[in-house]
């Protein structure tokens, strides 16, 4: 075994970094991760603490505050209010403006040129807007 690693336990004991259990915990470890992020110029022991903290935190939250994915309907709405955008600029995307108003209505799905150009306006990954596709089969 590695010396690095000749006695975790030992490590833990005198207060090592583990893994988060409950929010008093978590909101510990941001607190410290907030504290080092802020440094100017961390040395290199600083960023491992910093990678693994946040490790500790992604791992924590992921488990216990999950983000659901947005459907695209969602998202394209969310979009089109955040840049105040109309139904009609949304016609290159989706080739006509009752093609843009059947699908915010729920009516008609996305197709694969419409989730490119989508994809391409608003500059986010393409499967964002075919999430809700990939669940409806699985």
């Amino acid at each position: 075994m590695s010396t690095v690693l000749a006695n975790p336990a030992e490590m833990i004991a005198r207060g090592a970094p583990h893994v988060i259990h409950n929010d008093d915990e978590l909101e510990a470890y941001t607190e410290a991760l907030f504290q080092l992020t802020a440094l100017e110029n961390p040395s290199s022991d600083e960023l491992e603490a910093i990678e693994l903290l946040t490790l500790l935190v992604e791992r924590y939250e992921q488990e216990h505050y999950p983000i659901p994915a947005a459907d695209p309907v969602s998202l394209v709405r969310m979009l089109v209010e955040k840049q105040n955008l109309t139904q009609r600029d949304l016609i290159p995307q989706f080739g006509s403006e009752s093609a843009v108003s059947m699908f915010l209505n729920g009516q008609r799905n996305l197709t694969l040129k419409q989730v490119r150009n989508l994809s391409t306006r608003f500059k986010l990954a393409a499967d964002l807007f075919i999430a809700k596709a990939v669940a409806a089969k699985a």
